[in-house]
């Protein structure tokens, strides 16, 4: 079973953290990971930086820009990652869009995430239908989830379909908006959230865009099985740095 499926399967609401490779530095990335596992978090997506982030709010696409004029690229994240199931053991993801896997080539990109132990992706920008018809086998020969997305405009019919397709669990985006663009959920998303819950979907489903504290935190996971924190992070590492990490995470679920 993949340790997405693992940790899945556990009864705690989820906390999964976002952050973007090589920011604040360039060699900050397996630090910041082995402190987030340290700090209680059950899964994280380690941001693939880009140019274009389409679907990134303005503090992570900042945080891109930085760490590519770090210097970081695809070939060196690997690097970095080459042994990090040494010492961390919790799922790790990789969130990223399309053009830059397309041009490390897809099966190679895939058979490096098995190599240094990746467990799934995040690809915005790739339409389920050409993941299903054209990318699907090759991620499960490396043992790979792909993480799909929805979010409030989504048809429950089109909901149903990447939850066929699906395998892990399904990204489940609070607002149309981008990332990091909102402070608490009004009566539309709460009533999206229990949309959702009632399709009683096979995949469970964990909440991104727009958590950034307890309260959040806890809105978004009455109905779904975990939250996503992204931007809100960022700020944490823009402003301390990779220390005080389990402060923040301890401030979002504090300890039981």
């Amino acid at each position: 079973m993949n340790r997405i499926q693992e940790k899945l399967h556990t009864n705690h609401k989820l906390l999964s953290i976002y952050f973007t490779a090589g920011y604040p530095n360039l060699e900050d990335t397996t630090t910041i990971i082995e402190r987030l596992e340290e700090s209680d978090v059950d899964m994280l997506e380690i941001g693939l930086p880009f140019s274009d982030p389409l679907a990134d709010g303005p503090t992570i696409q900042a945080s891109s820009t930085e760490a590519l004029k770090n210097g970081m690229t695809s070939e060196l994240l690997f690097e970095q990652l080459k042994d990090i199931r040494k010492t961390v053991s919790i799922p790790l993801i990789i969130m990223g869009y399309f053009n830059p896997i397309l041009q490390y080539g897809v099966e190679a990109f895939c058979e490096k995430c098995k190599a240094v132990g990746i467990d799934g992706l995040i690809i915005p920008d790739l339409p389920v239908d050409v993941y299903n018809e054209t990318y699907k086998a090759t991620f499960e020969k490396y043992g790979l989830i792909n993480v799909l997305l929805i979010t409030p405009q989504t048809s429950d019919e089109r909901i149903r379909y990447i939850d066929s397709v699906s395998n892990g669990f399904i990204y489940m985006v609070s607002s149309a908006s981008v990332t990091g663009g909102n402070s608490g959920f009004g009566t539309t998303q709460t009533e999206y959230f229990e949309r959702i819950a009632n399709l009683n979907l096979k995949n469970p489903q964990i909440v991104g865009f727009g958590i950034s504290d307890q309260e959040t935190f806890s809105q978004a996971t009455k109905h779904a099985k975990g939250a996503i924190i992204g931007s809100a992070f960022i700020k944490h590492l823009k402003t301390h740095g990779i220390t005080k990490i389990d402060e923040f995470t301890h401030n979002i679920r504090p300890i039981s």
